[in-house]
């Protein structure tokens, strides 16, 4: 799991790999993660844009960008959370 604080939105970020959707055979990997998204400070907030920096194991990065999450824009009043879960492929490269 990790976590981070900015500007009192507490996001959290849990991964797991899905070893249905992964082929070691073909150096194909799928790990999804669920996202938690906190508003700890006093105002109401919107999550208007995303941008993650995802790093695999040998320190590939990929990048994603985008208007809001999984198709919305939430808005978090003080104390409340949003959840998703979404997913990434990986690919491991040969030796």
């Amino acid at each position: 799991m990790y976590r981070a604080v900015t500007h009192d939105i507490q996001v959290t970020v849990t991964p797991s790999y899905l070893p249905d959707r992964s082929s070691a055979e073909d150096a194909r990997f799928f790990w999804a993660y669920k996202i938690e998204i906190v508003n700890l400070g006093a105002v109401t907030v919107q999550l208007k844009t995303r941008h993650w920096r995802i790093t695999d194991a040998l320190g590939k990065m990929q990048e994603v960008r985008g208007p809001g999450v999984v198709g919305e824009q939430p808005v978090l009043k003080p104390g409340e959370r949003f959840e998703y879960t979404s997913g990434v492929p990986s690919r491991r490269q040969p030796a």
